[in-house]
């Protein structure tokens, strides 16, 4: 009994410290001030700048992830020592900071009337309702699903 207790403490300390999934990682706050004095090239080059590098982050994120998953998975069926190699590289400050700083740039450039900020906020509109209309289709789906599995 007691080494089903520990077995299940160590469990939940080592799920605990996998990665985070990068679309989960919210935005630090970052002074959009410090931006207010910038001109919109300058803003719009540093915007790319940031979402390149979020991109670069996010995707060894993910891969860390997908590691301690395969990892945590193996520690429990095969051999329990392999869940020591799930402490790896985290992005998550950083991604949070560079988040927080594309949206402090983004808040420079509505503030400084910047055109090209109206077409990037159509963009993300747009790909908020698309994320929403899947959202929404894939949970219809399950309902359905679970309705037609039900037998009598």
């Amino acid at each position: 009994m007691i080494k089903r207790i520990l077995s299940l403490i160590l469990l939940v300390v080592f799920v605990s410290g996998c990665a985070t999934a990068p679309g989960n990682i919210k935005a630090s706050y970052v002074s959009p001030v410090t931006y207010y004095g910038w001109s919109c090239q300058q803003i719009s080059a540093e915007m790319g700048r940031v979402s390149v590098k979020v991109a670069d982050l996010s995707g060894a994120q993910q891969s860390e992830r997908t590691k301690d998953a395969v990892a945590l998975t193996a520690g429990i069926i095969v051999f329990w020592p392999i869940l020591f190699f799930m402490m790896g590289d985290d992005q998550k400050q950083e991604i949070a900071r560079l988040k927080g700083e594309y949206e402090a740039l983004e808040k420079a450039a509505i503030h400084n009337e910047c055109g090209f900020i109206t077409e990037l906020q159509k963009e993300r509109q747009k790909q908020l309702q698309e994320q929403k209309e899947a959202k929404d289709k894939k949970k219809s789906k399950q309902k359905d699903n679970k309705g037609s599995s039900i037998s009598y």
